[in-house]
């Protein structure tokens, strides 16, 4: 009997805490089910606000920085170099290319993580452009991103060579997509589009004519200069915007018609950035650029309000961020919703 009754105290000393746990549970659940989801504040829709769209460039901007900072370890060997490569890499830019290549991917169904890669590999790019186009022949510029330009910093010979090691840095960081999952195919294809964004279809030949052109006049034939202007910045600003965009399309497995209506949206936005840029050149003081102010026009070159004056540059920005909306018309809203956004900020911008 006694065994008995212990066997029963047992049971029941087993049971009510299971019965508890149980319950336990079932509540939990309820409660999870029946509570509202809450949005992240760097959820984005068509519905969204710009201190919305800021807190998304903001959010962006910190991911690409802390993979451009593992990108490029601070260690030997090649120290030196490799100081130059990071001073320029993660001086304080706004990260347009990379994040216009992370919201194209996931505009096209893809992850943020599938294009990262990439998207640094542009950043590489641009930011071993700028090295190069700084240096004493090429622009001559002192400042850049309110700081000394990297060759004041470091000579010319190391800005080289850390503008070298950009390049192939950024073919090498696109080359390990595959180790994330990223089909083969893929990634040759974006290796390819920024091969051809840098060379003489793309950057090389934009830089080739801007240098070739100063001093150059168009007084009496504006349709001839804005021609010859319209192809210097198509190839070394917009080329490389609309690598990106492209870039971040493939990466997030996007049809043919979706990453060449991607490819005119950046086209655009990167002619329009040109257009800011010039007028921004001549109407802002070199502490609110965070560059030197009146370069261009003291170099003699040609800019968008030497041909057409700065209120009807202003108006050719605007209409053509209204062409590249256009370009995103059939995207869902909401997925679109970044590009839109970053649209506006480009030519709203103030720096």
């Amino acid at each position: 009997m006694e065994t008995q009754e212990a066997l029963v105290y047992t049971l029941i000393s087993i049971l009510l805490p299971l019965l508890f746990l149980y319950w336990r549970f079932l509540w939990l659940s309820y409660i999870a089910g029946t509570s509202t989801p809450q949005l992240t504040s760097h959820s984005l829709t068509a519905e969204s606000d710009e201190s919305e769209f800021m807190s998304y460039m903001l959010r962006k901007s910190k991911s690409v920085k802390k993979a451009l900072d593992e990108a490029v370890p601070l260690c030997e060997p090649v120290l030196k170099i490799r100081e130059a490569m990071r001073y320029t890499l993660l001086s304080d830019g706004k990260h347009v290319r990379p994040i216009l290549c992370l919201a194209a991917c996931e505009l096209v169904g893809g992850h943020e993580s599938t294009a990262m890669s990439s998207a640094c590999a542009l950043e590489m790019i641009h930011a071993s452009s700028i090295i190069l186009d700084d240096l004493p022949c090429m622009d001559d510029d002192s400042l850049r991103r309110g700081k000394p330009t990297n060759h004041k910093v470091f000579g010319e010979d190391m800005a080289i060579l850390a503008s070298v090691a950009l390049m192939g840095l950024a073919i090498k960081h696109t080359s390990a997509s595959t180790s994330s999952g990223v089909p083969p195919e893929r990634v040759l294809r974006a290796v390819q589009v920024m091969a051809q964004a840098v060379g003489t279809e793309g950057l090389v030949a934009g830089q080739a004519e801007d240098l070739a052109g100063e001093g150059m006049s168009f007084e009496e034939d504006n349709e001839a200069g804005l021609e010859h202007l319209e192809f210097i910045h198509i190839h070394k600003t917009a080329t490389l915007l609309e690598a990106a965009a492209v870039v971040g399309g493939i990466m997030g497995g996007g049809s043919d018609e979706e990453i060449e209506r991607l490819g005119k949206y950046a086209r655009c936005i990167g002619l329009m950035f040109q257009v800011v840029d010039d007028v921004l050149d001549v109407t802002k003081s070199s502490e609110e650029l965070g560059k030197t102010a009146g370069k261009d026009v003291m170099a003699g070159k040609l800019t968008y309000p030497k041909v057409m004056g700065v209120e009807k540059s202003r108006e050719y920005a605007e209409r053509l961020k209204r062409e590249a909306r256009e370009h995103l018309r059939g995207f869902d809203s909401n997925k679109a919703a970044p590009l839109l956004f970053l649209a506006d900020y480009i030519v709203n911008r103030q720096n």
